[in-house]
C-alpha cells in the first residue's frame, strides 16, 4: 500500500520515512483484504509508525495460521481457542519476539478494528487484558563521564554537520526526534540572551535559554544547510529530500558505522550502541548534580510534570555510589600494600576487604 495515494491525512513520523505499508506476508487473501480495511481506519487516528507495528504483529499471526491452521482464510474463523494456542506458541516456540506486551497490544488493536469494520464481533474479545503481560521495567541508563568523553572524541571527527547534530543533541538534552526537527526559526533573542523553541513531537512545545556557544553552533548548522540547500524549514535536512528533516536511520547508520570502524567501547568493554536517549539521561543526571529543584529540571527537559525527575536523581545517586565504591577499593589496595609483614591482628583487615 502506497501511503501517498491514500485520500486521508496521515499522522506521519517526520524522522522516519514511511512510504509504503507491507501486506505481502499476510498470506491469507481474505485476511489481507480485511486487514487493509482496518488499516485504512487506523491511519485516521494513529501515527503511521504505530500502524506499521500493528501490521508486523498481524504478519506474525498470519504466518502462524498458515503453518498450524491452513483452513483459516478469514478473520471470521479466528476464535478464542485459536488465540489461546497462539499465545502459547508465542511464549514457547516463537523466538522472533520477546516483547509480548507491545506485540499483543498492537495485535488486539488491529483485530478489534477488523471486527468493527467487517462485523466479526468475536474479535473484540479475542485477546483479554489478562493475556497481556505487564511492560518490563526499563533499565534507566546513562553514560559515565569517561564514556561520553571517549565517544565524543570520535564524534567530532565525523562529517561536520553530523558532528554538529550530535553535539547539539547532547547540549540540548532533547529527544533525538526533537533535535532532528529543529526549525530555522527556533532561536530568538530575549533581554540579551538566546532562547530556543523546541517543538517536541511527543508532547508539548517549550522554550529555554541556551549558552552563547550552543547558539553559535546551531547558527553554523543553519548556515551549512542554507549554503547547500537554500531556504529550508528544518536545520538538519534529508539530503535527497531537503523539505524533510534528516532521517533517524541515516544518523543511526553513520554513528554505528563510526563506532564499529573505530572499535569504540564502553566502560564494560562492549561496543557502544546508538543510545541517543542516554545523552538525555546524562543531561538530566547532571542537572540533579547541580542541586536544581525538580520543577527547574523538569522545565529544562521539557517535561510537563516532575514525576520523571526521580529517575534522574536515583541514577545520580547510583553513579555516586559506584564512584565511591571504586575509590574505596583503590584506597584499600594502597593501604593493604603497606600491611605486608605486620602482626596477625591486621590479617582480619585483609580478610574483610576480600569479601567486598
Amino acid at each position: 500500500m502506497e501511503i501517498g495515494r491514500l485520500d486521508i491525512e496521515i499522522k506521519e513520523n517526520l524522522i522516519k520515512n514511511f512510504k509504503t505499508l507491507n501486506f505481502t506476508e499476510i498470506f491469507q487473501k481474505d485476511i489481507r483484504e480485511e486487514v487493509k480495511k482496518a488499516v485504512y481506519f487506523q491511519l485516521k487516528a494513529e501515527a503511521i509508525s504505530s500502524v506499521a507495528r500493528e501490521l508486523t504483529a498481524m504478519r506474525r499471526l498470519s504466518k502462524y495460521l498458515r503453518k498450524k491452521y491452513s483452513e483459516i482464510l478469514s478473520c471470521r474463523q479466528i476464535d478464542r481457542e485459536v488465540m489461546e494456542e497462539y499465545l502459547v506458541y508465542l511464549k514457547t516456540e516463537d523466538t522472533s519476539t520477546k516483547h509480548f506486551h507491545g506485540e499483543l497490544t498492537r495485535l488486539r488493536s488491529l483485530l478489534e478494528a477488523v471486527g468493527k469494520i467487517c462485523g466479526f464481533p468475536q474479535l473484540e474479545n479475542l485477546i483479554l487484558t489478562r493475556d497481556i503481560p505487564p511492560t518490563p521495567k526499563a533499565e534507566f541508563k546513562s553514560y559515565s563521564d569517561a564514556e561520553l568523553k571517549r565517544l565524543n572524541a570520535f564524534l567530532v571527527k565525523m562529517d561536520e554537520q553530523t558532528a554538529r547534530l550530535m553535539i547539539i543533541h547532547q547540549m540540548l538534552g532533547t529527544r533525538i526526534s526533537d533535535t532532528l526537527t529543529l526549525k530555522m526559526d527556533c532561536l530568538r533573542e530575549v533581554d540579551g540572551s538566546t532562547v530556543i523553541w523546541i517543538r517536541q513531537m511527543k508532547t508539548h512545545p517549550y522554550e529555554k535559554e541556551i549558552s552563547g556557544e550552543l547558539a553559535e553552533l546551531i547558527r553554523k548548522a543553519m548556515d551549512y544547510t542554507k549554503e547547500r540547500f537554500g531556504e529550508t524549514e528544518y536545520i538538519f535536512v534529508n539530503e535527497k529530500e531537503p523539505t524533510r528533516p534528516l532521517q533517524y536511520n541515516t544518523v543511526q547508520y553513520r554513528v554505528l558505522h563510526m563506532i564499529h570502524k573505530e572499535d569504540i567501547r564502553d566502560d564494560e568493554g562492549n561496543l557502544f550502541g546508538f543510545g541517543t536517549h542516554m545523552y538525555r539521561h546524562y543531561y538530566g543526571v547532571k542537572l540533579t548534580e547541580m542541586h536544581l529543584d525538580d520543577w527547574t529540571i523538569a522545565k529544562l527537559l521539557g517535561h510537563s510534570s516532575i514525576k520523571n525527575v526521580k529517575y534522574y536523581r536515583k541514577m545520580s545517586n547510583q553513579l555516586l555510589a559506584d564512584e565511591t565504591r571504586r575509590a574505596r577499593h583503590k584506597l584499600s589496595e594502597l593501604i593493604l600494600a603497606n600491611l605486608d609483614g605486620w602482626d596477625e591482628e591486621y590479617e582480619q583487615i585483609r580478610y574483610d576487604d576480600s569479601l567486598e
